[in-house]
């Protein structure tokens, strides 16, 4: 690639900038997650604070990317992605200069507001710069790159904070994304605005239909599924999604076009994403957690931990364009979905170990599966649109991932948490006669102890019988919401061979008609 963008080589400088903007998005969903204890220190952040330093973000991109894909339509989406990333970048430099509670989780939520206007447009500028034949390549660097940083974040964020400070977390995001803003103002084409209009009373809908969904999600395992909070979050939500559905599929010009999901490709592909994302951030999580309060690995050891699924990913998603362009979805995404369910079910059954050896193997297959059908699902859920609706496809996968990832956070995480509970209830139980009064307090001491090494330095003798039952307990927790994991993604792969076909790209110049009811 010349060093200088050209007519000829200018597609290559698009995907290279939207790759490494969609990974800044990416890993700043996951960056946060090891800076938390500091900044609680730095800020006197209180606990429910600390939360909202990472769901703030994560809620407002859910919830305001559609609106982001409808508004990158009607400006252009180059300069949607311009005025996305210069609103991203400023909000991340207030992060860094915060001085309270109430600063930090502001800027978080600007910065989600910048990301939910920079996504849609960088699929959708990415799609539109490659013809058919190159497209699946392009997809499988965009993809797979981008994730590969999504995993990568806790390791980033524990170099950030150890070495530097936690505010460099998000400093970083400013030399970074300037440079994201000049490559863009010299390699992205013009993208001319279409005609038309925000549908205004859809906004609602859409943002409050998603923001109670997502926030009662998110807030499942902090108060409990059967609080009336959680309760009435989700019931608020699941009354008006399908209000939602109704008022969208009236409007001549709706906020989100429903109408894409007359395409099964495009129906199968975005069931595939989600169940992706249900497994690999509850993973990312989980795992990460894990190796930290059972096995007593640092937070950079706990980053370094999924190389063994990250890399594969790196080196195969691109790869897998070209067999995408060859043979079509159905066979790789199947393929990649049941890899990756088998491989956790490994991960499930060999976790009682406690040994991290035994976990490379599952995790390297994994990474694989992820490699071989993440660039095929994506390239086909674009490819099963017209390029003028591309913008529009590209923010409801993100919205349909971000509910899936927030969905098996919430779901792992509590099964673990009513895992481990009831088996530190029983063990107990069964040694004293009684259940513990306060089992969250046994699991604090636990995973204090286990992480800083004190099972060597002549604890009493009673306390040390029960450390490696009540790990046991936790791991056998974990190794259940992996298994749950597995399914979803084996219920991926069924819906992949029912639905997933190999059909050419639908390009301006094969649409009998654009319009956004010719949708087949």
């Amino acid at each position: 690639m010349s060093i200088r963008p050209t007519e000829d080589n200018r597609r290559w400088w698009v995907l290279a900038t939207m790759t490494a903007s969609l990974s800044m998005i990416l890993i700043d969903q996951t960056v946060v997650a090891v800076a938390l204890p500091t900044i609680q220190a730095d800020l006197g952040v209180t606990t429910v604070g600390l939360q909202w330093v990472v769901n703030a973000y994560l809620l407002t991109l859910a919830a305001f990317v559609a609106l982001g894909g409808r508004i990158g339509d009607l400006i252009g989406n180059a300069r949607a992605f311009k005025v996305g990333a210069a609103i991203f970048v400023l909000a991340s430099a207030v992060c860094g200069f915060a001085d309270s509670e109430a600063q930090i989780i502001a800027a978080r939520a600007v910065q989600g507001l910048g990301a939910a206007l920079l996504t849609p447009a960088t699929g959708a500028l990415v799609a539109n710069a490659f013809g058919a034949e190159e497209r699946g390549r392009a997809m499988g660097i965009y993809a797979g790159v981008s994730m590969v940083f999504l995993a990568l974040g806790p390791l980033i964020g524990g170099l950030l904070t150890d070495l530097v400070s936690w505010r460099a977390v998000f400093f970083v995001n400013l030399p970074v994304g300037a440079a994201l803003l000049a490559l863009a103002h010299v390699s992205l084409p013009d993208t001319p605005p279409r005609p038309g209009r925000v549908d205004w009373g859809g906004v609602p809908l859409i943002v409050l239909s998603l923001t109670c969904l997502v926030l009662g999600l998110m807030q499942s395992r902090a108060w409990g599924w059967d609080s009336p909070a959680t309760i009435a979050l989700l019931v608020t939500g699941a009354v008006l999604l399908p209000l939602t559905i109704v008022w969208e599929l009236r409007q001549r010009e709706p906020l989100v076009e429903l109408r894409l999901f007359r395409s099964a490709n495009f129906t199968a592909d975005g069931i595939v994403l989600a169940s992706v994302q249900f497994a690999m951030t509850g993973i990312a999580v989980l795992g990460a957690v894990w190796v930290q309060d059972v096995l007593g690995f640092t937070a950079i050891e706990a980053g370094l931990s999924l190389l063994p699924l990250t890399l594969p990913v790196l080196l195969i998603a691109p790869r897998a364009g070209g067999l995408y362009d060859r043979i079509g979805p159905r066979g790789p995404v199947t393929v990649g979905c049941a890899l990756g369910a088998l491989a956790l079910v490994w991960v499930a059954t060999v976790l009682h170990h406690r040994d991290y050896t035994w976990l490379i193997p599952g995790y390297v297959v994994m990474g694989i599966g992820l490699g071989v059908m993440m660039t095929p699902a994506n390239t086909d859920a674009m490819n099963a649109v017209a390029p003028e609706l591309r913008a529009q496809a590209s923010a409801v996968l993100q919205t349909i991932r971000q509910v899936g990832a927030t969905l098996g956070v919430a779901v792992m995480g509590t099964i673990v948490a009513h895992g481990q509970s009831h088996r530190i209830g029983e063990l107990f139980e069964h040694r004293y006669g009684f259940p513990p009064r306060d089992v969250q307090q046994i699991e604090h001491a636990m995973n204090g102890i286990q992480s800083s090494g004190e099972t060597d330095r002549g604890l009493p003798e009673k306390v040390m019988e029960l450390i490696s039952p009540l790990l046991d307990a936790v791991t056998s927790a974990v190794a259940s919401a992996f298994a749950v994991a597995a399914l979803v993604l084996a219920l991926a792969a069924i819906v992949a061979v029912l639905l997933l076909r190999h059909r050419p790209a639908v390009d301006a110049a094969d649409q009998v008609s654009t319009s956004p009811r010719s949708i087949a």
